[in-house]
């Protein structure tokens, strides 16, 4: 036996339903303390820990790559973060991970299989999309070769002043670069603002990532090792989900080979269940299990803590629907409430917006969950005063539209209060391209 698996055979087989919550967000960092001053080493080690940060173009309060930064190191300078996402050879890049996110430039190469699957579905139909409109591809390829770096409105001017035909259409140039994306052609090389700056992936993307060739097994492999150090304690649709790996066989292969290789450890939680019986779990070789966890954090819908839903409800009895979509009367909870993490469980939410011409941190409404602590509300305040001063705000005001927004207006004696109701649709300024369309689950394994 090895030594690793020595160590695992110590582990315990069965964890309490706080025991999996412990290990889960000690696993994503948060049985640490908070820095006193948050750089980019910091970061650093926080983006390690997640494996990937999920992007999101909605900016009520906070875009939302910023925020699972906040909730683990507390405020900092987000023009650091710009520095390691967007600046020019950056060590990060997007790609469409657990949808489009940010990844080390370095593991580009394990992506290539999904770039291959994507490429035989959408680029290499004799009569398909891509290849009636070669003529476009590859004036959009000359471009981006020729210049260099581009933001779309960039080939948008160009493509306007030759338009010569429906092909010239910017729906097409679009389109077009979201495949050369997905297909691992094209890469990110920073954003200005919020829009994309796209660029051939040989003058973005280091070459011994770009020439890397990894079978998809050992690529696949890899990443669900990644999934079950980031999660600590986690099922295969949660190893699955984090990479949105459709091939379920796959996954469990992957699974069963790092068992072997003393990397994970079969494990019952107690209340994980399918089809009425215990649910197959995994625990991490390097997972912890803390006494306690002392977190309080203000979360995206896009952390890992909670962005796969199914898991969310497993861990910490929590339904949560993202309400962008919702017609305004019929919300519950408000347009983007967020997930409030009080030490070791999700306690309430809360739908924030920055105000900046009145500069006010807005709580346009606040819920608490079951069994919320006693301590919620002053912990919840606190961080709703640290999250005003890193987005530069200096008041807050609290709604009336939530069983929790009273105690937090006891709590915050300098809040004033305003009305709101399910709040009206807020525009979405800086979208990037949509590519749901495109790379939808039953292409990302």
């Amino acid at each position: 036996m090895s030594e690793a698996a020595a160590s695992l055979a110590r582990v315990k087989s069965t964890l309490s339903a706080a025991e999996a919550r412990r290990v889960a967000l000690a696993a994503q960092g948060f049985a640490r303390a908070r820095p006193e001053a948050a750089g980019t080493r910091q970061l650093n080690a926080a983006l390690a820990r997640m494996a990937t940060l999920q992007i999101d173009s909605v900016n009520v309060f906070a875009r939302s790559h910023y925020m699972p930064l906040f909730a683990r190191v507390g405020s900092y300078d987000t023009a650091a973060l710009d520095r390691l996402l967007f600046a020019r050879r950056a060590p990060y890049v997007e790609y469409w991970a657990h949808v489009a996110a940010f990844i080390p430039a370095s593991d580009w190469g394990l992506f290539r299989f999904r770039m291959d699957a994507l490429r035989d579905k959408y680029g290499s139909e004799p009569g398909g999309w891509f290849d009636t409109h070669r003529d476009i591809v590859d004036w959009v390829r000359a471009e981006l070769a020729h210049r260099g770096p581009l933001r779309p409105a960039q080939i948008e001017h160009d493509a306007k002043k030759g338009a010569r035909g429906p092909w010239w259409d910017w729906d097409v140039v679009k389109r077009t670069l979201e495949h050369l994306w997905l297909f691992g052609d094209v890469a990110i090389a920073g954003r200005r603002g919020f829009e994309r700056r796209y660029a051939l992936a040989e003058h973005v993307i280091p070459p011994a990532a770009l020439e890397a060739d990894i079978p998809r097994e050992d690529a696949v492999r890899e990443l669900v090792g990644r999934a079950a150090k980031a999660y600590g304690v986690a099922t295969a649709a949660d190893l699955a989900d984090y990479w949105r790996i459709a091939d379920r066989r796959a996954v469990l292969a992957a699974v069963g080979d790092l068992v072997d290789a003393g990397e994970l450890h079969p494990v019952t939680v107690q209340g994980w269940t399918t089809a009425g019986r215990p649910a197959p779990a995994w625990l991490h070789r390097d997972a912890t299990v803390p006494r306690r966890i002392d977190a309080a954090a203000i979360l995206t819908p896009f952390d890992p803590v909670v962005w796969f839903r199914d898991r969310a409800e497993r861990l910490f009895d929590f339904e949560y629907r993202i309400e962008i979509y919702t017609p305004a009367p019929k919300r519950r909870y408000g347009y983007y409430s967020l997930p409030v993490l009080i030490g070791d469980d999700i306690v309430g939410r809360v739908d924030l917006k920055a105000d900046r011409a009145a500069s006010t941190l807005r709580v346009q409404s606040a819920w608490w969950e079951h069994g919320s602590p006693a301590d919620a509300a002053p912990l919840l305040a606190e961080q709703l005063r640290l999250a005003a001063s890193w987005q530069g705000l200096d008041s807050i005001s609290v709604s009336r539209w939530g069983d929790a927004t009273d105690d937090l207006a006891r709590v915050l004696p300098e809040a004033s209060r305003h009305e709101a109701g399910p709040s009206a649709a807020v525009p979405l300024a800086e979208d990037e391209p949509a590519v749901d369309e495109l790379a939808d689950e039953e292409l990302a394994g």
